[in-house]
């Protein structure tokens, strides 16, 4: 069965220099029937104005994993990683037990568009880590894989049993792919529009489902990019 999140219903809040929208509860949003969904626990689409960001907060026990879609993100932490992610690129940093970091739009004109996502631990109390990867090419299908937890296969690593993939799909490619049986899916449109079954999804909206679904979305637009999360 599949159960969609349409964009328009997420949480949304404009802060003036930060537009964003919760598909889960967090900070000052919060809707029961959406607290997370598996170990996916947030997933945050920002829009962060020039010369701007988050100053310097903590966290603990969260699997934190940045995504650019747009822009720039700078990134500074108490481990003394001082790094910038960009397109094409994905970062993990492991909070464990505690980590402070700033994150900020660092070019002089145009918004930073970025999705932030929490996952929880398999475990709480880690050692604090950071790894951040350019993620490979896609396969002939249209997927690659940005994030596991071994860090197989070019992956970056992390401490939860889900893998991450990133797909990008034309008119000419449709995303198709199939979880195992036993696995959870959650689908994030990133860019353009698609149809899956019966359903239209159009850039913010999400999808999940059990691993007795198969992925397959038809685009209707000639560049389609999605976030697809398996997740235990």
């Amino acid at each position: 069965m599949l159960q969609i999140r349409k964009r328009t219903d997420r949480g949304y809040f404009n802060h003036g220099w930060l537009e964003t929208f919760h598909t889960f509860s967090f900070g000052d949003y919060y809707d029961p029937n959406f607290m997370g969904f598996r170990s996916l626990r947030v997933i945050n689409e920002d829009w962060v104005d020039a010369k701007t960001g988050f100053p310097t907060h903590g966290h603990r026990d969260m699997e934190i994993i940045t995504y650019i879609v747009e822009g720039a993100l700078e990134h500074k932490d108490t481990l003394g990683t001082h790094s910038v992610i960009r397109p094409g690129e994905a970062q993990r940093m492991s909070a464990g037990t505690g980590i402070r970091h700033s994150e900020a739009n660092p070019i002089q004109e145009g918004r930073t568009h970025l999705y932030q996502i929490w996952i929880l631990p398999e475990k709480n109390g880690i050692t604090p880590g950071y790894e951040q990867k350019v993620i490979q090419a896609p396969d002939a299908q249209g997927w690659a894989l940005a994030v596991n937890r071994d860090g197989s296969n070019g992956a970056i690593s992390a401490h939860q049993d889900f893998s991450l993939w990133v797909g990008h799909g034309s008119k000419e490619l449709p995303l198709k792919k199939k979880l195992a049986p036993h696995r959870f899916g959650w689908l994030q449109v990133v860019k353009g529009q698609a149809i899956w079954g019966t359903h239209a999804l159009e850039a913010g909206d999400g999808v999940s489902f059990d691993g007795t679904q198969e992925v397959n979305l038809t685009a209707n637009s000639d560049a389609l990019e999605v976030l697809l999360f398996d997740l235990a």
